[in-house]
């Protein structure tokens, strides 16, 4: 299995402090959300996807926070498509047969046949998925990995080509003359979501020069992914209390459409209280072609 597109250790979480009873909560909410900042010496940004080499920082570039209202989708589900907005949202999902997402083989035995259903069921036109990875979240201590409180795109144009060529090199020729996408399969894993919930913005407001290409260092190869720079007019959602039979598709690139491409963050909802449930999830990326 690759190499995952983000990580951040549980320890770096920001914690939650505000005190409530309820423990989801709908509607606007008004938060931080964490931006790119571009390395002082000019720089091309970079980040490790593990250790870096000695006397390397693991990333050379900065962030800061920037004050963002978040609207709630809840009860707007069927006004967003990938095709315009870069993401979609679907209830009430059959109950999947993996129960626990502990064991990666177990995952792909019994949820990736799932997702590669539900793509295929769900973005028009296509007619071949392959799914390339996952990522388990749980923002509890000395979890693998925690969500990730930065706003990123997973994939950038060339990455996204040279994921076809990595994983489909006997047919990415074929393939790459057709319409191809990235498509992020997102879903709580032990219930309605109580803190950490996702925050993706409506790709239309995002401008390409917010877009800044990350090179993304594995040891053997490099990747790239997007951090994106807060610009006026920029348009952020969530979908409150996102429950197990929920899900987002986040489309990180399309070949055919330049704006097929999500930013996307976990933020800190300052309505959360001290004992809200810590957020599990799973994503799963797909190659979709068609």
């Amino acid at each position: 299995m690759a190499t995952q597109t983000e990580t951040q250790n549980s320890a770096s979480l920001p914690s939650i402090t505000s005190l409530s009873t309820d423990p989801v909560h709908r509607g606007a909410v008004t938060t931080s959300l964490n931006f790119y900042e571009p390395p002082s010496d000019g720089a091309k940004p970079f980040n490790y996807v593990e250790a870096p080499p000695e006397g390397q920082p693991e990333r050379n570039f900065g962030s800061i926070d920037v004050p963002v209202t978040i609207q709630d989708i809840r009860g707007h589900e069927t006004e967003y498509s990938l095709d315009q907005n870069a993401f979609t949202a679907l209830k009430n999902v059959p109950e999947s047969a993996e129960k626990d997402f502990l064991d990666d083989d177990s995952i792909k035995n019994n949820y990736y046949p799932e997702i590669e259903k539900l793509l295929l069921d769900n973005v028009p036109g296509s007619n071949k998925i392959f799914l390339f990875d996952h990522t388990v979240r749980r923002a509890s201590p000395n979890a693998h990995r925690a969500p990730v409180t930065r706003v990123h795109i997973d994939q950038t144009a060339s990455s996204a080509e040279a994921r076809v060529k990595l994983h489909l090199a006997g047919e990415a020729d074929r393939l790459l003359q057709g319409r191809y996408r990235i498509i992020n399969v997102w879903r709580p894993i032990n219930g309605a979501v109580e803190s950490f919930p996702l925050a993706f913005a409506n790709s239309a407001s995002v401008p390409d020069e917010a877009l800044v290409g990350i090179e993304h260092r594995y040891p053997d190869r490099t990747g790239e992914t997007a951090a994106v720079k807060h610009t006026d007019g920029q348009h952020w959602c969530y979908w409150s209390g996102m429950d197990d039979d929920e899900r987002l598709f986040l489309e990180c690139f399309d070949s055919e459409n330049p704006r097929g491409r999500v930013p996307h963050t976990a933020f800190v909802d300052p309505r959360s209280g001290p004992n809200a449930k810590p957020r599990e999830s799973i994503e799963v990326r797909a190659l979709v072609f068609g």
